[in-house]
């Protein structure tokens, strides 16, 4: 059958290279998430492949403690990682208290959105950039509720690994601490992405590091504001190069030059 015969493949731009079906680059992406139908099917292979990698990896946690300290004191948190990080922290969290996640308004972030439903996770639509009003307002209203956020402060467009002041601010409103959280996998490949998205892989070995909870002064003029941003995206970076480390791999330049001192000690060790 033509691949554009029936009218749910109209929009489909297909080549054939022998007797695999490709799509046009172009406009295949755009196309695909304009089908909630696909989008459901593709949050449903990315939640299987999720717990098929760590089913299939032997896992380490460290820091568990930490998270779990506070919610038994009835203290709700926000937990920063990378967006380039963003694939298996579903499971390091298990359902201590409710808990929410800050993803993109845009299609795309609605694949992860349905992928996060199957963990048990609910998710705020918006960024610190674009819909950031609205996400606030939603963020505190859930903290304040009780529950715990999840933000990647890089995201959804970077730079890498360079925290955004929007986590500071949420923090400082809700009068909640921040926990670092990185993980690193021995097997995994780096995509040619904006935030070098670690591709975690099957049959390896898995490390989940939780930071020190940071506090974050409610009276903080703009200089604090910036030292606080600082103080994150540097035990952030340096919680991404330890874990690197405990898996075997190098220490990456973007990690490096992040974190600074810290991790360029790491990587003299």
């Amino acid at each position: 059958m033509p691949c554009n015969s029936r009218k749910n493949v109209t929009s489909w731009s297909c080549l054939w290279r022998g007797d695999v079906l490709l799509l046009n680059k172009p406009n295949a992406w755009r196309q695909f998430l304009r089908s909630a139908w696909l989008r459901g099917v593709a949050a449903w292979f990315v939640h299987c492949y999720i717990r098929l990698v760590y089913l299939t990896n032997y896992w380490s946690v460290e820091g568990k403690e930490r998270p779990r300290r506070l919610s038994e004191d009835g203290r709700p948190f926000i937990v920063a990682f990378w967006h380039g990080r963003l694939l298996m922290m579903p499971l390091a969290w298990h359902g201590l208290v409710p808990f929410h996640m800050l993803i993109s308004a845009h299609r795309d972030g609605r694949i992860i959105a349905g992928a996060m439903s199957y963990f048990g996770i609910e998710t705020v639509a918006g960024s610190t950039s674009r819909g950031g009003s609205a996400a606030l307002r939603t963020m505190l209203k859930r903290l304040n509720e009780g529950s715990c956020i999840g933000i990647t402060p890089d995201g959804p467009r970077g730079p890498a690994m360079t925290a955004s002041i929007g986590i500071v601010n949420l923090a400082r409103l809700a009068r909640v601490p921040i926990l670092p959280l990185a993980y690193a996998t021995s097997r995994r490949r780096v995509l040619k992405t904006w935030d070098r998205f670690h591709l975690a892989l099957p049959c390896g070995r898995g490390v989940y590091l939780w930071g020190e909870p940071i506090e974050i002064p409610a009276d903080l003029d703009e200089t604090g504001l910036e030292r606080v941003r600082h103080l994150i995206e540097t035990r952030m970076a340096d919680l991404v190069c330890d874990a690197d480390s405990r898996v075997g791999h190098r220490l990456s330049p973007a990690a490096l030059a992040a974190a600074g001192g810290s991790a360029r000690r790491l990587a003299s060790e």
